[in-house]
């Protein structure tokens, strides 16, 4: 998948919310983490709760506990970069 620019900036600045230390430095290094760890981007907030549902045990959760996850990076045009630490 290719991460454009955007997802790669916030990446960077708010990686720790997910990581204790920072995992990558520069936008080429967030670019190949964001590719080994299978990072996706989602379109808007039902994609993001469909992609928990599908992928994760959610029970309990409520829609908004799933969009506050640190595993979720809200991307300034509406869109989520999901990375699974």
């Amino acid at each position: 998948m290719q991460y454009d620019k955007v997802c790669l900036e916030v990446f960077l600045e708010k990686q720790s919310q997910l990581f204790d230390e920072p995992v990558a430095e520069n936008l080429e290094e967030a670019d190949a983490f964001l590719e080994d760890s299978m990072a996706v981007v989602k379109k808007d907030m039902k994609e993001v709760i469909k992609y928990f549902k599908d992928n994760m045990d959610i029970t309990g959760m409520s829609d908004e506990e799933i969009l506050e996850a640190s595993e979720v990076f809200p991307l300034p045009d509406g869109r989520f970069l999901i990375v699974e630490g």
